[in-house]
């Protein structure tokens, strides 16, 4: 294994005991956050495996209500953010649940609001390393730690090719990707991790492409 920086070994600056059950906790929690978009009104979430088993002496709870807050790992009000998440009014509802996960740190979290919902299956690698395993259905493979895109499409010919050529153009080089469908033709999903931040004017572009639906991006 490749580690990028020292803190690839010794884990991240947290608030917590645990790199997997606190730190990794609060990376799940912050990527569905940047994906909804927005402050959900509620949030189900669903501990798998070890996460089900020690979720409340681990502070896994506290942390991942904090990434859905989209608090940092070392951000003090971590301690209190199932206090804060009421005061804002955010309905969160714990799942303990039985079936054998993908990963013994598993989580999924459902939310929500009077606009629209988003699910998404987490995993804690250890270290405070995460990937994101599935998002409405659909399989993919998101570390949460590269600056990131993704792309939901109609599976047509010509829509991989379409935003591989916008990166290109911007001099964006591509270090993960792969697509996701649930039926050949119908809707797919484009993810992709790359090494340069990516302007929003290159998201726009990336929107006006033929068989595009929508475009989101994720900031490391």
């Amino acid at each position: 294994m490749k580690y990028r920086s020292v803190f690839d070994i010794i884990g991240p600056i947290m608030i917590g005991p645990s790199s997997s059950h606190t730190a990794g906790a609060v990376r799940i929690g912050k990527v569905a956050r940047n994906l909804f978009g927005r402050k959900p009104a509620w949030a189900d979430i669903f501990f798998y495996g070890s996460f089900a088993e020690t979720y409340k002496g681990h502070g896994t709870d506290v942390a991942i209500v904090g990434g859905l807050l989209n608090f940092d790992t070392f951000d003090e009000r971590m301690k209190t953010s199932l206090h804060i998440a009421k005061q804002e009014g955010i309905r969160i509802t714990f799942h303990e649940e039985e079936a054998i996960p993908p990963h013994p740190n598993t989580a999924k979290i459902r939310l929500g609001d009077e606009k629209g919902e988003l699910e998404l299956v987490g995993i804690s690698i250890g270290g405070g390393k995460i990937e994101i395993i599935e998002l409405n259905g659909f399989e993919l493979k998101l570390s949460g730690h590269h600056p990131s895109l993704l792309i939901m499409h109609n599976d047509r010919y010509g829509a991989i090719a379409g935003v591989a050529n916008v990166l290109a153009k911007y001099a964006i080089n591509i270090g993960h990707m792969e697509v996701s469908r649930k039926e050949k033709g119908k809707q797919a999903l484009m993810t992709i991790e790359v090494d340069q931040d990516i302007d929003d004017a290159i998201v726009e572009q990336l929107k006006t492409l033929p068989h595009i639906i929508d475009v989101t991006k994720i900031v490391e």
